[in-house]
């Protein structure tokens, strides 16, 4: 499937009127995936947008990050919906109807995370990841996914600013959470490890 995955207008928000009138603009060049995640973008698109939305032909789905009962109301309609919430995401393919999960964690357990949408409700597993999508979500992302991928030895433990590592204290947290939950699950081949303040690069500019 190729499609735009499309946020609504950030700091310069519209009205209702102008989310309908700028997402007809970009579904008039090709398929789109509406995505709501109203914490960055300081604006929910409604139902009552998407619904008009819904309409075209290129409109694929919506990736939606307000919640379950959200999504529970979209696919009683028709509408696809992918959650945008790793730790909604069980309940949001087994409970609510989406075919699946836009997701975090997925860069670093992709066979977890497989496993958790297509391969039947299983609360085991879910409560077994629980622990990692509550670490990944302390800080914005993607802060918290490129320390642990910087753990992992899969990327250069390099950071732009304003992003920073997280603190040596969760740092500490995602090598137990590791070894808790297994090496074998998580990407790379390396071993996982403690990286120090001096290991981490933070670039101002480049």
């Amino acid at each position: 499937m190729n499609a735009a995955l499309h946020i609504n207008p950030y700091y310069g928000t519209t009205s209702l009127d102008g989310l309908v009138a700028h997402y007809n603009s970009v579904l008039s060049i090709g398929p789109v995936i509406i995505y709501n995640i109203p914490t960055r973008t300081n604006q929910d698109i409604p139902p009552s947008v998407v619904r008009i939305l819904a309409q075209s032909p290129n409109l694929v789905g919506v990736k939606e990050c307000v919640g379950n009962d959200r999504i529970r109301e979209y696919t009683s309609e028709g509408i696809v919906v992918w959650t945008g919430v790793d730790k909604l995401s069980h309940d949001a393919r087994w409970g609510c109807g989406a075919v699946g999960v836009q997701s975090v964690a997925a860069n670093l357990v992709p066979g977890l995370m497989r496993e958790l949408m297509f391969e039947g409700k299983n609360g085991a597993l879910n409560s077994k990841v629980i622990p990692l999508f509550d670490w990944l979500f302390q800080e914005p992302v993607p802060i918290a996914l490129n320390t642990a991928l910087a753990q992992l030895g899969v990327i250069k433990p390099v950071f732009r600013l304003p992003h920073v590592p997280l603190p040596v204290h969760q740092r500490i947290e995602f090598v137990n959470l590791v070894e808790n939950m297994g090496r074998e699950h998580f990407v790379g081949e390396n071993d996982v490890q403690v990286l120090d303040d001096d290991d981490f690069i933070v670039v101002g500019r480049y």
